[in-house]
């Protein structure tokens, strides 16, 4: 890992980087913007650009490598490198772009800090940057042979066979490959990225769980259409493109199934919460369980703002309904919650465990908001649930690693 000198080094000027991080990321992106504007027109995210998320992110991890390998150097934070390596992987990033990326970086860290960074503290912070980026091409190599991508090509045309508006705001689609060779496998709980050309031509791609498989030939997945808000966050472009523009018989490009939030063999008891869309996942973990005939216990919880609210409310309810062991809790906003048939059992206001069975070493899952994942993991670990046992997944940058 990193060398005893460049670890005191990095040691050393921790704190200054880690104050200036947001600061130096945010010279970077318009650096690396500047000089290759199609980067950002048909691989990052415009939304979190403007929104400010994606630079939040990507100082929260930058700090936490650097964090992780002075404190342990011996040792490397594979599971923060695993959940980056699949995210790369599902857009199609490569190794020879890490380079551009360091240079834009570096220029922007000298920018920044100035005089600071003597030859001494660039070497050493250079360290850090290639152990990580050598460490992420390694892991991407491995997940494109896996998935038989060649040369990080891991797009391929898809049909849309159907489409259902599950809510207002929550589209499902069912899709089939368009050359008609077979689908790929999926691990529950993986998603797939999901490239559009909108109006200007810019190519954005955003990720999507998948919900399940109808068929031996088609894949489903669902979408929430994003609103702006009145904070300057703009309305995702892709989710209200594909609510407004696609439809049975049109075709988008789809990658190779990433993700590293999957569910585990064996049979262990379940919980797995989740709040809004973050159902997604969660309705392929249900699928598999019901599919392989799993017999232990599964608790079911899920929180939204009414039930006609909650998509995908019937499958969520049915699925868990055909497990011999598993239990249903849906939390929602409204004040009185009528009983809908569905067989979970129905709460009003915000998720709260107390009353709920968790049998002894459970493994949870958790997706939704920050806040909720927060709140049902810290009641998760007052239940006595194991912090190694819980797991979740993030729609968008890690934020919950950028504010580690």
């Amino acid at each position: 890992m990193l060398t005893d000198q460049s670890s005191a080094v990095v040691r050393a000027t921790l704190p200054v980087v880690g104050a200036a991080i947001d600061e130096i990321t945010g010279r970077f992106y318009e650096r690396l913007f500047a000089a290759h504007p199609e980067l950002l027109r048909d691989l990052f995210n415009r939304g979190n650009q403007a929104a400010g998320t994606q630079r939040q992110a990507l100082a929260g991890s930058v700090a936490a490598f650097a964090t992780y390998l002075v404190d342990h150097p011996d040792d490397r934070p594979d599971v923060m490198l695993q959940r980056i390596a699949h995210k790369h992987a599902s857009l199609g990033v490569r190794a020879d772009q890490y380079p551009v990326v360091h240079e834009h970086l570096f220029a922007a860290i000298a920018e920044v800090l100035g005089d600071a960074v003597t030859p001494e503290v660039a070497r050493a912070w250079d360290e850090v940057y290639w152990l990580m980026a050598n460490a992420l091409i390694a892991i991407e190599e491995r997940l494109y042979a896996e998935q038989g991508v060649v040369d990080a090509n891991v797009w391929r045309d898809w049909e849309i066979v159907d489409r259902t508006d599950e809510t207002d705001d929550v589209a499902a689609f069912v899709l089939r490959p368009a050359d008609g060779l077979p689908a790929p496998g999926f691990r529950p709980g993986q998603y797939v990225s999901v490239q559009v050309e909108l109006p200007d031509g810019a190519r954005q791609i955003r990720q999507y769980s998948l919900t399940g498989a109808p068929s031996p030939t088609t894949r489903s997945i669902a979408v929430k259409r994003v609103r702006g808000t009145a904070a300057g966050s703009p309305d995702g472009e892709v989710s209200c493109h594909l609510h407004a523009r696609v439809g049975r018989g049109d075709r988008v490009r789809l990658s190779a199934p990433y993700g590293d939030l999957v569910l585990a063999a064996g049979t262990a008891p379940l919980l797995l919460a989740s709040a809004g869309i973050g159902c997604t996942p969660m309705l392929a973990m249900l699928e598999e369980l019901v599919a392989t005939g799993h017999a232990g216990p599964v608790t079911v919880v899920h929180a939204d703002r009414s039930p006609a609210a909650h998509a995908l409310r019937a499958d969520h309810a049915a699925l868990t309904g055909k497990l011999s062991s598993a239990g249903a809790h849906f939390w929602y906003e409204e004040p009185a919650v009528p009983d809908t048939g569905d067989g979970a059992v129905h709460h009003a206001g915000r998720v709260d465990l107390t009353d709920v069975p968790i049998a002894p070493g459970t493994r949870a899952y958790l997706c939704g908001p920050l806040p909720f994942m927060r709140a049902v993991r810290e009641q998760l670990l007052g239940r006595g649930v194991a912090a190694a046992d819980i797991h979740y997944e993030v729609f968008g940058p890690d934020l919950w690693l950028a504010a580690a």
